[in-house]
């Protein structure tokens, strides 16, 4: 017999598929080497493959497509609730078969070979920034606890790589070997973070999309090019709060009976893409509040009531609309007037 609807539990090289009918009978239960999940489903008539997203869960889901199959990835927080007692590997396969079965459950779109490299080259300039940041650190503690420290920022910390190549004299003798190995990683990373970046700018100035992606203020060739990368066309989202709300920019819902109550934001999905929107409204908020009278009546009236860091996210989370608004329709970014 075959199978309609099966659940398959990821793995790196041992899979679990489970299998069931229409009318929910179980159909087989089955272990799979990594060689041979693909030839299985290549003999399997088409069916619909349910699947957590997590790693290579893209790869699978694109292999699957080719052979005729109709995948559904789904987050892991929503196969979870139907995993029963004692989580075994078949036990995760027979919950993927009974998630996807629900109507309600929202699919991951998988994505394409390109947006996951794209996704990479984020990734990776996100693992340098931090490893850079930790470098700097590192050498502005070792310094503080001779007594030599400096500003804040990138400035201050190019007075302490001066004296730590010029060899100062208020740093001890057998001090300066860690702190020249340390600054010279510190730089390498800064070179690496640099060609990446050229890397989006240069990619995001080919594509007339991104080029018109770019035109609202506060909108960066990094995060237009991480919001193409995260999710495509954006089709896959049925309003522009749909897709804030997927970026974690909307507040959490707390209600029973008639009482409702709203949360902090839920910092839920991307969070480079996250990160991307909201560095993005604090430099537009920052330039706007040495000229207020730029602002929108909008953010006056945020600004004015609540804090900086709230009224940050506000925008960022309208700054995420305009772009998948943008995004879907083909629109160039029209501006209001009194507004940037």
């Amino acid at each position: 017999m075959h199978a309609n609807i099966i659940g398959v539990d990821l793995a790196k090289s041992v899979f679990q598929i489970h299998g069931e009918d229409e009318a929910g009978n179980v159909v087989f239960r089955q272990r799979l080497r990594r060689a041979q999940v693909l030839r299985f489903f290549e003999k399997h008539p088409p069916a619909l493959i349910g699947m957590e997203a997590c790693g290579t869960s893209h790869y699978w889901g694109r292999e699957l497509e080719k052979l005729g199959h109709r995948v559904k990835l789904m987050p892991p927080s929503y196969v979870k609730p139907f995993v029963k007692r004692n989580k075994t590997d078949e036990r995760d396969a027979e919950a993927c078969c009974e998630a996807v079965r629900r109507p309600s459950i929202r699919a991951v779109q998988i994505k394409s070979v390109d947006q996951q490299c794209a996704g990479a080259l984020h990734r990776s300039r996100d693992l340098l920034v931090r490893q850079r940041t930790q470098l700097g650190n590192s050498i502005r503690a070792h310094l503080a606890e001779i007594g030599v420290i400096s500003a804040q920022g990138l400035i201050g910390f190019a007075k302490l790589a001066e004296m730590v190549q010029a060899e100062d004299e208020k740093i001890p003798i057998t001090l300066r070997p860690c702190l020249e190995l340390m600054l010279q990683q510190w730089q390498g990373l800064d070179q690496a973070i640099h060609k990446l970046e050229a890397k989006v700018i240069e990619e995001v100035k080919a594509n007339p999309t991104t080029r018109r992606l770019m035109e609202p203020p506060g909108i960066g060739p990094i995060t237009v090019h991480a919001t193409l990368a995260a999710i495509g066309d954006g089709s896959q989202f049925h309003s522009a709060r749909a897709f804030a709300a997927w970026l974690g920019l909307t507040s959490k819902q707390h209600s029973s009976a008639n009482k409702k109550r709203s949360g902090g934001i839920s910092r839920q999905g991307n969070k480079v893409l996250r990160r991307a929107f909201v560095l993005g409204a604090s430099a537009m908020i920052r330039q706007l509040r040495s000229r207020p009278d730029r602002a929108s009546p909008w953010l006056r009236g945020i600004m004015a009531r609540r804090p900086v860091k709230v009224a940050v996210v506000a925008q960022a989370a309208k700054n995420a609309r305009l772009v998948w608004a943008m995004l879907v329709s083909g629109e160039h970014y029209r501006a209001r007037p009194s507004a940037v």
